[in-house]
């Protein structure tokens, strides 16, 4: 170890000997000072006029455009740099004759070199740790552990491109060639993940030995053993390379006794990069203060209640728009989105299914005229050169899996102990299941899920047709994310009028029937509601009467007509509402965003308790402080005569009753509109409507679904320094500081020179 250091130190002497350390120094240190500075300069700015600031330590250090990620892209630049002349100065001036002759062995010689390079690198990180210390006085409460996570991934990712750099100088007497050979190995290290991924085991191994992105899962604050070992290995494969190669300068070795050796180090490299990348072996450490890194607590206890095997099945019709996304060369970084899951579910296998079926993928069929869906998918695999084991027809996929439910589009199923549940692609802007959606479909197969029922047979609004005033887009819109049915609810409809409500109805559904009930339905939802089931009546002023039977029950009454208010922008029916957040919150809890936007309705009912029936009654929704008068639908203003009738406020729209009946909590919503969960309402933008809905839905599942993924407030939320102190301190670490490095350097260079 002695003749270790000695070397590494005679080294550190040569490389500070050399201006090109002094430079790469000091525009490292510009560079990150700048990009730290600036951002910083930059919040300070927003925060004077009023934005507010949210976790902030990621978005300086990590973020799009954080320090870290902005220095990693500018590493690869440095390090050749500054490895080019480790041995092939040697080689040029013969000295590496004078080494091998002498009783230094090749490996202390190797790892001294390596040990100062590796030291110097340690200056850029201390450069970076000096603005984390300042970040620290400059954000309050700057989570310090995240900060240093990413200055392990940098580190280590500093020290991989250094042991590349030092084999590629052992290969050339010429530093230019061994910094440009440096720049194409890393070169193909980024790229070499794309390579061969739609080849079976090799697209392992090539996604293995990628370096792109590497380090990001750390500098995002999630140190994983696979990440740390790849960084090991890669170095350590390097480093045991150069040493394979300055002893063919020193011993007589044939050359298949050297292919041998190269053959059996790459191999033990692979194998053991490979073996430890698998889910079971794999090791994490979230180093955020709030844990983002880790699914959050009500997933974990989804995760906890599941121990044997897991499959996820994709089916990929290679006709629909998303086919891309699963496609054989896609699949390691579908797989990848999945690592917060098999991080704890290690056990998780995933499958992909290829077919192709009608789709809804209209831009297909018009770019492609007069071609039928097999023709359409023998031109996709010709012109994507897919090397596909089985391709199912039509016909074959449909004794598998019926997917005309689900518009034949890409789609997963999980399964788990006998259970079978989707798990779909959206048309949105990030397309993938995000935790939410994952843990829902986890859930429905260890639990219950909660089945909702919607009344027809009497023109009620109906979940499978769009319009404006129809359900689809919140209950039964595969293609949105944010639709119960992909939340974890069962969404079904029955014709109460002929046909009894399933047993495990969880909440049923009557919405604004426009003719009258049946006898048979009435019965039916009498003895529903005496069993202490859940249920939702949504009315219209125009048609509630079909509902007075059922309302008289509960001890409820609409007012005649529809309630309007005078305003100067919106129409007399547009209701201003007021969520009313004081509510004793054991009996419902809203969102803490639920009154970030207002609740508006558009031609609603009052609602009035006539009678004690047993139930606790509870608004939810009231119209405001501003006078509501009593009028017939249609009207373009609030006429005089109008305003003369008596006045109402504060009156509510939506209500909740409750009661303890047959051990359980039974819970019912009454409101006088119907349109607010209609699509167009739930599509309103600026509206609190959506969130409003999934408020009362959480409720009545009784805080099960959707999934609450909501994470602690971050506390690094402040900027502490002002414009001047911003300033100051850029002409310290932009100007100063780099000054101090140049004076250092020229005064260690005009002493050796005068010595």
């Amino acid at each position: 170890m002695k003749t270790i250091y000695r070397i590494a130190k005679t080294e550190l002497n040569t490389m500070f000997y050399s201006p090109v350390a002094w430079v790469v120094l000091v525009i490292f240190s510009i560079q990150s000072s700048w990009k730290f500075f600036d951002t910083v300069q930059r919040f300070e700015k927003a925060q004077k006029i009023g934005e507010g600031m949210h976790n902030l330590t990621q978005t300086v250090f990590s973020g799009f455009s954080g320090l870290y990620t902005e220095m990693q892209e500018y590493l690869y630049l440095y390090i050749p740099l500054l490895t080019m002349g480790l041995v092939s100065r040697e080689i040029n001036s013969g000295s590496i004759k004078l080494l091998l002759s002498s009783p230094i062995k090749i490996k202390e010689i190797v790892l001294g070199k390596y040990l100062a390079i590796a030291v110097y690198c340690l200056l850029f990180i201390g450069i970076l740790g000096l603005q984390v210390v300042i970040a620290y006085f400059s954000i309050e409460n700057l989570d310090i552990k995240f900060a240093f996570s990413g200055l392990i991934g940098l580190y280590l990712l500093v020290c991989t491109y250094a042991a590349i750099g030092l084999f590629m100088s052992c290969l050339t007497s010429y530093q230019v060639v061994a910094a440009i050979s440096t720049l194409v190995v890393l070169a193909g290290l980024n790229f070499i993940g794309k390579l061969w991924q739609d080849i079976e085991y090799v697209k392992d191994i090539t996604y293995f030995l990628s370096i792109a992105g590497r380090a990001n899962e750390m500098l995002g604050g999630l140190i994983i053993s696979k990440d740390v070992l790849y960084f090991l290995l890669v170095s350590g494969l390097f480093i045991v390379l150069s040493i394979y190669k300055l002893q063919t300068g020193r011993d007589a070795q044939t050359i298949s006794k050297r292919v041998l050796k190269y053959t059996v180090l790459i191999s033990i490299v692979l194998s053991l990069g490979y073996i430890t990348s698998r889910a079971p072996l794999t090791l994490y450490h979230d180093m955020t203060r709030t844990k983002d890194r880790t699914l959050t607590k009500t997933s974990l206890d989804i995760v906890k209640k599941m121990e044997g095997p897991i499959k996820i099945t994709t089916y990929v019709n290679l006709l629909d728009i998303n086919y891309h996304m699963a496609m054989p060369y896609s699949q390691n970084y579908d797989k990848s989105s999945f690592e917060q899951y098999t991080r704890f579910l290690p056990q998780i296998q995933m499958e992909y299914v290829y077919y192709y079926d009608i789709s809804t993928n209209a831009a297909l069929y018009a770019q492609n005229p007069g071609l039928n869906d097999k023709q359409l998918a023998e031109k996709m695999v010709e012109s994507q050169d897919l090397k596909l084991k089985k391709l199912y027809t039509p016909a074959e996929i449909k004794k598998i899996i019926d997917l005309g439910p689900e518009q034949n589009r890409v789609v997963r199923t999980v399964e788990y102990n006998g259970q079978k549940t989707f798990l779909r692609m959206y048309d949105d802007l990030f397309k993938v299941p995000f935790e939410k959606e994952i843990s829902a479909s986890l859930k429905r197969l260890v639990y219950n899920p909660v089945k909702i029922v919607f009344a027809t047979g009497n023109m009620e609004r109906s979940i499978e047709k769009n319009g404006d005033k129809n359900y689809k887009t919140g209950f039964n819109e595969i293609t949105f994310r944010n639709s119960l049915i992909n939340q974890g609810f069962d969404v079904a409809s029955v014709d109460i009028n002929a046909q009894n409500i399933p047993e495990q109805t969880s909440i049923l559904i009557i919405a604004d029937p426009k003719t009258q009930l049946s006898q048979g339905a009435l019965d039916r939802i009498n003895k529903y509601i005496d069993q202490g089931k859940n249920l939702m009546l949504l009315a219209e002023p125009e048609t509630n009467s079909a509902l007075t039977a059922i309302i008289d029950k509960l001890g409820l009454g609409f007012t005649k007509q529809t309630l309007v208010q005078e305003s100067e922008t919106n129409s007399p029916d547009f209701l201003v509402t007021d969520l009313q957040r004081n509510i004793d919150s054991t009996l419902i809890k809203f969102s803490p965003n639920s009154n970030n936007n207002p609740i508006p309705f558009l031609g609603s009912s009052g609602i009035k308790t006539v009678k004690d029936t047993g139930f606790k009654v509870t608004p939810l929704l009231k119209t405001n402080n501003q006078p509501a008068w009593e009028s017939q639908t249609g009207i373009t203003s609030v006429s005089p005569e109008l305003k003369k009738q008596p006045a109402v406020k504060a009156i509510p729209l939506v209500v909740a009753l409750t009661r303890n009946i047959k051990g359980k909590s039974q819970k019912i919503i009454v409101a006088g509109d119907a349109d607010f969960m209609g699509n167009a309402e739930l599509s309103r933008g600026g509206s609190g409507t959506f969130q409003f809905v999934t408020d009362i839905f959480s409720w009545f599942s009784n805080y099960e679904f959707p999934i609450d993924t909501t994470r602690p407030e971050s506390t690094d939320n402040k900027i502490t320094i002002n414009a001047n102190q911003v300033f100051i301190n850029k002409i310290v670490f932009i100007g100063l500081f780099p000054l101090l490095i140049i004076l250092s350097g020229a005064f260690i260079l005009i002493r050796r020179n005068r010595r």
